[in-house]
């Protein structure tokens, strides 16, 4: 903006091109329009630099601040497969498991079978014993009443003798 100043009686506001320009317009300047141009041109400058030096501070604080963050990242990835790890052990531990839970529950079915079945023939065995001691009290109610009848008979025959 500052070189492209117009001189006090010009009124164009054509860019300039090139350094030949440049030179053909400052050249019909007065001292006094030059020295303002010129202090116009350094506070211009000092402005720039300035906001450069405020964009070398936010661009060292965001370098900083990716420093940091693939820092961080480094870490979480570093914890992300140590945890994939552990999770890949767990998981072929609980494979397992359920293999030997499968397993267990088969054994466990034939075991139940097995013995349900042999309950079932315990039952009928004691069943059958019950039936037999029954038969067995009846031949023992008879047995003794054979024997008191065959103790009469012998107090009646040694009666008799």
């Amino acid at each position: 903006m500052a070189l492209m100043a117009k001189r006090d009686s010009d009124s164009d506001d054509e860019p300039l091109d090139n350094l030949a320009q440049l030179k053909d317009k400052v050249f019909g300047l007065n001292k006094a329009k030059l020295v303002e141009l010129l202090f116009t041109l350094m506070d211009e400058c000092d402005s720039i630099n300035s906001e450069n030096c405020m964009l070398k501070d936010a661009c060292t604080e965001l370098e900083r601040d990716i420093r940091e963050l693939e820092y961080e990242n480094k870490v979480l990835k570093s914890e992300k497969i140590e945890i994939d790890m552990k999770n890949l052990v767990l998981l072929e531990d609980l494979n397992k498991f359920k293999e030997t839970l499968s397993l267990k529950e088969e054994a466990f079915a034939t075991d139940l079978t097995k013995l349900e079945n042999e309950s079932l023939e315990l039952k009928q065995k004691v069943e059958s014993l019950l039936i037999e001691n029954k038969k067995l009290l009846e031949k023992l109610k008879q047995i003794e009443l054979d024997i008191a009848i065959n103790r009469r008979w012998n107090r009646s025959s040694q009666a008799l003798n």
